[in-house]
C-alpha cells in the first residue's frame, strides 16, 4: 500500500510535525513499507495460536526481598553538594 503525499501530510498534522518535502518523500516510503509488512502479517493463518501465546519462555527473574541494614547517613551523603543534618538539601521548586 503506497501512501500518498496528502496522507503523509495528514499523519504529520495529527502528530503535530512540520515536515520538509524531502521528509515527506522519505516518510511516505518508510510508512508504506511498514504498512506492507503489516499486511503480510495479517495474511498469516493464526487460527491455531492462542491469543496470549508467547514465542519465548518468560519467567520472573527478580530476586526475593531480604531485609538488610541500610547505609549510614554519613556514607550516603558523602558526595552530596549540600546537606542539612541527615538529609539532602535542594532548592525549593514550588511556592
Amino acid at each position: 500500500m503506497k501512501l500518498s503525499r496528502e496522507q503523509v501530510l495528514h499523519i504529520a498534522e495529527l502528530a503535530k510535525l512540520e515536515l520538509t518535502e524531502a521528509e515527506v518523500e522519505l516518510f511516505a516510503g518508510q510508512l508504506s513499507d511498514i504498512l506492507e509488512y503489516a499486511e503480510k502479517l495479517n495474511r498469516l493463518d493464526t487460527e491455531a495460536i492462542p491469543p496470549t501465546a508467547q514465542v519465548i519462555d518468560q519467567r520472573n527473574v527478580t530476586r526475593p526481598d531480604t531485609v538488610r541494614p541500610s547505609l549510614p547517613p554519613d556514607q550516603v551523603l558523602a558526595n552530596a553538594p549540600q546537606r542539612q543534618d541527615d538529609y539532602f538539601e535542594v532548592k525549593q521548586i514550588l511556592d
